[in-house]
């Protein structure tokens, strides 16, 4: 019998995806809201699954949220895939969002209480703001990728910022000089309110506008056709804390999977868009509700990701990233 034509697409994906290390890294920095939502654990899969591969180097991990199990999550994650040393940062500004799992079973205490970690709460952490100001000033110019699948707190900061001990640049020339471009896990198109954007809306009003460098959207409507999370849990995995999330909190719901939001912009700043997803240019307009409208335009600054590879197939690459498992040293 003669296979789907995507079977073959997806397979070959995959394949190189694992074993390629011949092209350079990426030097990333992720950004994450994790706890309100528990995709950004299956995007923290990915991407450690692709830094094993040689493909990722991951430079840190900020929490734009200030609820104090996010860092402590991550910190599980990185631990749990042999990168304890990874950079954390925390925002520190006023306003912002704080918010907590809205699960019954509280996975984000769940997995600090049940495997290795250091840092006890997220505010421990040093500032994002300067996290990223040190870690930019030490890179080669235009090398770095940001990774933005939360709130635009930490990047509105940083824009904002002055000189300093790091840098005497403000934050957005020192974006301007050291910054590829941004993947941002964001908005909704053509148009719509979504929630990475409307929970911080000054902050995204000023990054989507200001920022000086282009920004890739993987919008709402991309990641919530790709479930995944059915393969991980009825597998043999043990003590896996990517397993764990993804089993409690779809016994609450979720039965055909979760929605793959994050995961897509991950991918996407690793690997980039083709042959994943075809791309428009334009410019993404926020207004003050929080809502955010499209104006195509092949001169834009910003770029929204369109459907390519159907969202089914993509489920299957993606969850075979979150099946990968820590390597042994």
């Amino acid at each position: 019998m003669k296979k789907n034509v995507w079977f073959y697409l997806i397979v070959a994906m995959f394949t190189c995806s694992c074993t390629s290390n011949k092209t350079e890294r990426v030097n990333l920095i992720l950004d994450t809201d994790l706890g309100p939502d528990y995709d950004d654990v299956g995007a923290m899969a990915v991407m450690h699954a692709l830094a094993d591969s040689g493909q990722v180097n991951v430079l840190a991990v900020m929490s734009s949220n200030h609820d104090e199990q996010v860092l402590p999550c991550v910190d599980v994650l990185n631990t749990y895939f042999g990168r304890p040393e990874i950079p954390l940062g925390a925002p520190k500004s006023e306003g912002g969002a704080s918010l907590t799992t809205w699960h019954q079973k509280k996975w984000t205490e769940y997995l600090p209480a049940h495997y290795p970690h250091r840092i006890q709460k997220t505010s421990d952490a040093k500032d994002a703001v300067k996290v990223y100001r040190e870690i930019l000033s030490k890179q080669p110019d235009t090398s770095v990728v940001i990774c933005t699948v939360g709130f635009f707190t930490n990047l509105r900061d940083l824009l904002l910022s002055g000189g300093d001990e790091y840098s005497p640049l403000s934050g957005k020339e020192l974006v301007a000089k050291k910054v590829k471009r941004v993947v941002s896990m964001a908005a909704s198109f053509p148009q719509g309110r979504e929630f990475n954007v409307y929970c911080d809306t000054p902050a995204s009003q000023i990054v989507i506008k200001e920022w000086p460098t282009e920004i890739i959207f993987s919008g709402f409507e991309i990641g919530d056709k790709i479930l995944v999370g059915k393969k991980i849990i009825a597998s043999g995995l043990e003590n896996s804390p990517v397993k764990d999330a993804y089993a409690l909190c779809m016994a609450e719901g979720d039965k055909e999977g979760r929605m793959s939001w994050d995961l897509t912009a991950v991918l996407v700043a690793i690997k980039g868009y083709e042959p994943y997803y075809t791309v428009e240019r334009g410019t993404v307009i926020v207004a003050e509700d929080g809502s955010n409208s499209w104006n195509a335009n092949p001169q834009g600054k910003h770029v929204r990701l369109i459907e390519k590879v159907p969202a089914t197939k993509m489920a299957e690459l993606l969850e075979n990233y979150m099946m990968h498992q820590p390597i042994k040293n």
